[in-house]
């Protein structure tokens, strides 16, 4: 068999490099661009040819190179791209090139003001030491200017002025309590009110029962016990838990103590706002203090004191069996029916080396029968003002703990008073009812949404409240108080610090503090006054 032909091609060497050694005949019309390694040629088919060309100019890409690109000039004119948009850079670049032009700009700032100083001849601006509790959070977002509780008189010494910060990690145990005195009778709850839903909402109504607001000085049952030597301090509970949690208050305060020989008397003073609830004190957003918006302060403080008192007594059963505590209540005084209220007088040991015992006077709103035993109980109640923020109609059927975690923050001194005084009281359980304006712009009608039952210690422990830190803080003060020589003292707390300071004031500093009032005609003396007329003139003559 013949061998085929094999041609052996022609190899052109080139002595002076690698390649070809001339342009083949087919190649000498083509343009002749620089090209690189480095560059990139366009594909066959690219979407997004806008945004490299783009990215090209911005990465210094040869120009040149456009002549690589391929471009097909004989489509059809209807033809048209399904998605033509340039591609968009990601969030994540975004964000992070303005985080680095931050950056940049601030060091240039630094710098700049590093050099005016030292041309000044100053060194550099030292960095402040941060406190953690002289930076609360509270004066961080402080803006309102509170007014104080009491008018402070410039011959007022001050004795004492103790930070929030010193109180911070006080802790005494106290033991458990003797009880010495009961008195009252309570009525029972009623546990239809457990079923209320938001969609069957019930109108709140105003009780015409009385509420008696006895100061400790103006107590009977205490002057007895003070003259038997049954303690050495003397307070009311919704004395002591404001002193308890004066670290978590925000609003002005006061509180005068007496001593008198080796005992201490803790009073409210007339009018004082103690007797008041206040609303959303611990928010975020400051309520302002206006007294004619029925939004601000006072007005929410009237509104939220009348729903508290009107829930204690609806949510109970009139006319029904009534548990008595042994004893009549003290301030019965037969001039009208008395809200349903037991007081329990308990005896704590505050300091056993000085021999300092404390004598509490408990309040119980009601008693509930939970499988057959009954139990003490303490009836509170919440308030929402503002209805298009907290909108409970429709998150308390699906987010009732969410709305307690929201309300414990708003009003965190609140909710720690009602707290600390049910465990003072030793109630087992606390009723707490939700109640919301029948309308945005009515504090006047409201209507009860639902209730929620907690124990004391749960609720304590959701809002870290401690007891044993609770009791420190009486005991500090009540440490420097006995320190103080007789007399009469005010215990104030700071509107706008987080501060309490102790003035020694006169024995009638709140006595004959009173505004003289013109005297009236003889025609505008009201009818009912007549009589009391009378009788002082048969007096005279």
């Amino acid at each position: 068999m013949a061998p085929l032909p094999y041609a052996v091609p022609d190899i052109q060497d080139n002595p002076d490099g690698w390649g070809p050694c001339a342009v083949p005949d087919h190649l000498k019309d083509v343009p002749f661009a620089p090209f690189s390694k480095g560059d990139k040629l366009g594909k066959a088919a690219d979407w997004t040819q806008q945004a490299y060309q783009r990215n090209q100019g911005r990465y210094g890409a040869n120009p040149a190179n456009a002549v690589f690109q391929f471009f097909h000039t004989e489509e059809e004119d209807s033809f048209h791209l399904v998605d033509n948009r340039p591609a968009k850079a990601t969030k994540f670049g975004q964000r992070r090139f303005q985080q680095n032009k931050f950056a940049q700009q601030r060091r240039e700032r630094e710098a700049a003001r590093a050099e005016r100083e030292k041309r000044e001849g100053g060194g550099p601006r030292q960095q402040q030491k941060k406190n953690p509790w002289q930076q609360h959070w509270r004066e961080q977002q402080r803006q309102v200017q509170y007014s104080s509780s009491v008018d402070i008189r410039p011959e007022w010494a001050v004795k004492e002025q103790i930070p929030f910060a010193s109180l911070a990690k006080l802790t005494t145990s106290v033991g458990e309590p003797k009880d010495l005195h009961s008195a009252g009778q309570l009525e029972y709850y009623d546990k239809a009110y457990d079923k209320l839903t938001t969609r069957q909402e019930k109108p709140l109504e105003r009780t015409k029962r009385a509420f008696r607001s006895v100061s400790t000085s103006d107590d009977p049952i205490i002057r007895n016990l003070a003259s038997e030597d049954a303690g050495r301090v003397f307070v009311t509970d919704a004395i002591l838990t404001t002193i308890m949690c004066a670290a978590k208050s925000v609003y002005s305060w006061d509180v005068v103590v007496t001593r008198v020989g080796d005992k201490l008397f803790f009073d409210k003073r007339e009018g004082s706002s103690l007797d008041l609830l206040t609303v959303n004190e611990t928010a975020p957003e400051q309520v302002p203090e206006d007294k004619d918006s029925i939004n601000g302060v006072q007005q929410l403080s009237l509104e939220a004191t009348m729903i508290n008192q009107n829930l204690s007594q609806q949510l109970l059963v009139k006319g029904g069996e009534k548990s008595s505590l042994g004893n009549p209540n003290p301030f019965d005084d037969g001039t009208g029916e008395l809200a349903s209220v037991g007081y329990k007088y308990r005896r704590w040991t505050l300091n056993s080396d000085a021999g300092v015992d404390i004598v509490v006077r408990c309040e119980i709103d009601g008693v509930i029968n939970n499988k057959g035993e009954d139990q003490l109980l303490s009836i509170k109640a919440l308030n929402e003002f503002d209805l298009r923020a907290t909108d409970w109609r429709k998150k308390l059927e699906s987010q009732r703990g969410a709305v307690l975690a929201f309300e414990a923050k708003n009003n965190l001194a609140k909710l720690a008073k009602w707290t600390m005084a049910a465990l003072l009281a030793g109630a087992e359980l606390v009723k707490l009812g939700y109640v919301s304006r029948a309308g945005p712009k009515d504090n006047g009608n409201h209507v009860i949404l639902g209730t929620q039952t907690s124990k004391p210690r749960d609720l304590a422990s959701q809002m870290s409240l401690n007891p044993e830190h609770c009791w420190g803080i009486v005991r500090a003060l009540v440490d420097m108080l006995l320190r103080q020589p007789e007399g009469k003292y005010l215990l104030v707390k700071d509107p706008n610090k987080d501060l309490l300071r102790l003035y020694a004031v006169p024995e009638d500093a709140f006595e004959t503090n009173y505004v003289e009032e013109p005297l009236a005609d003889a025609d505008e003396v009201p009818a009912e006054s007549a009589p009391a007329a009378a009788a002082d003139e048969a007096g005279d003559e």
